[in-house]
Parts: structure tokens; C-alpha cells; sequence
């Protein structure tokens, strides 16, 4: 359960909220130890400590997740959550290192990982900008079990801009991240993501559930 309220860690740990294709655990792991995921083109470094999560858990996020824009490594549009949009977002919470969370925003924000971040700001008010375009927002979402839970998005509104819908082995990899972390079924899998703005201009629960079965 979610906490609400300004928290800090009782230690360097931090919850890192993955809503996105981070929630499969291999596609993490290139972030983690560097490389490129499978369908990606985008190989990066991987952080300074790659060391595995201390553990994993599922967690539903207030707001909404929505696809837009055009992803460099799937084409398609990429994931985002807004934090003040309706209903609830999956998330894979995975505990990490505050070095390990930067050096993994670092990366989404297509920067060096080589900074730890100070957090103070978006856990006080509820976000941080680093920057005004994709990921480079920094939002708060409680805490789980005393330990700040944060993640990554952009600073605009889920209708801000159009949708565009997400690419095929993208899909794969949330749905494989859902599955895991929520054990969820592919029905279930597929009538959430295809229902999410963006990804309903093109996907149905139908033909989504069709690709994840094969």
C-alpha cells in the first residue's frame, strides 16, 4: 500500500517505479549492466553500480499512463505517466540504490550516469524538472514501506500533445514486465495497455492479446 505524505529513506534506498518497458526485468538490466535490449536500437552504458535490485513489487500508481511521442530504440510512442491524469498506472517498484536510480534516469534522459541525483526537491514537492522534454521529470508517488517511490516522465499532460501508438516488440516488453510483476493474464495484460491513450489508436484488447500469445 501507497503511503501518502512527504518520506525520506531510512537509508540510501529508494523505490524506483518502473511503468514502462523497465518493468521486464532483462530490458532493466541493460540499463543496469549495459548493452542493448532485445527489439531495441539503442545500446547504453549501464550504471556505475550494477549490482541486481534488492528486490521487486508491484505497485498501482495514482494517475495514467498514455503513448506519445517517437521512440529512438522501438519507433512507436513511448510510455508516460501523469501523475495527475485519471485512474491508476502498473508499476514494478524495484529497490535501488540512489546512485543506481540516477545513473538509470541519467539514461532515459540520454545523459552520462555519472552523478547521484538529489531528490530533495521532487520528494518536497511532488516533481522536479531537469529538463523540459521526455523523461526528464522526476515525480513522487509516497512512499512503500518508509522508502521514497519515484520514477521518470515528462513535464506535460497526457493532453498536451497527440498520442502515437507504441510499437509491437515495445508492447512485448511491458506486457512480459506486467506479467511478471503483477502476474497478471495476457487478457488482462492486453485489455490495459491497448486501452491506455495512444496505444488505442491503432491496438484493441483483441489484437494485442493475439500478439502476446504468439
Amino acid at each position: 500500500m501507497i503511503e501518502n505524505g512527504a518520506g525520506g529513506a531510512a537509508d540510501d534506498l529508494v523505490w524506483y517505479a518502473a511503468y514502462g518497458s523497465n518493468m521486464h526485468l532483462s530490458r532493466l538490466r541493460c540499463y543496469l549492466t549495459g548493452g542493448t535490449p532485445e527489439g531495441g536500437a539503442r545500446t547504453v552504458p549501464g550504471c556505475r553500480d550494477p549490482a541486481e535490485p534488492a528486490r521487486s513489487v508491484p505497485l498501482m500508481l495514482p494517475g495514467l499512463l498514455y503513448f506519445a511521442t517517437e521512440s529512438l530504440i522501438w519507433t512507436g510512442g513511448r510510455a508516460f505517466y501523469d501523475p495527475d491524469g485519471p485512474g491508476q498506472t502498473a508499476a514494478r517498484a524495484y529497490l535501488l540504490t540512489v546512485a543506481q536510480f540516477s545513473d538509470i534516469a541519467a539514461q532515459e534522459m540520454y545523459r552520462l550516469p555519472d552523478t547521484d541525483l538529489d531528490l530533495t526537491e521532487a520528494i518536497t514537492n511532488g516533481r522536479a524538472l531537469l529538463g523540459p522534454g521526455r523523461y526528464e521529470t522526476l515525480s513522487y508517488a509516497g512512499t512503500f514501506e518508509n522508502r521514497p517511490i519515484l520514477t521518470c516522465t515528462a513535464p506535460w499532460r497526457h493532453t498536451d500533445l497527440p498520442g502515437n501508438s507504441p510499437a509491437p516488440t515495445y508492447l512485448r516488453h511491458l506486457a512480459a514486465g506486467l506479467i511478471e510483476s503483477h502476474r497478471w493474464t495476457i487478457e488482462t495484460t492486453a485489455t490495459y495497455l491497448a486501452t491506455r491513450p495512444g496505444a488505442n489508436h491503432t491496438w484493441t484488447p483483441e489484437t494485442l492479446a493475439a500478439l502476446l500469445a504468439t
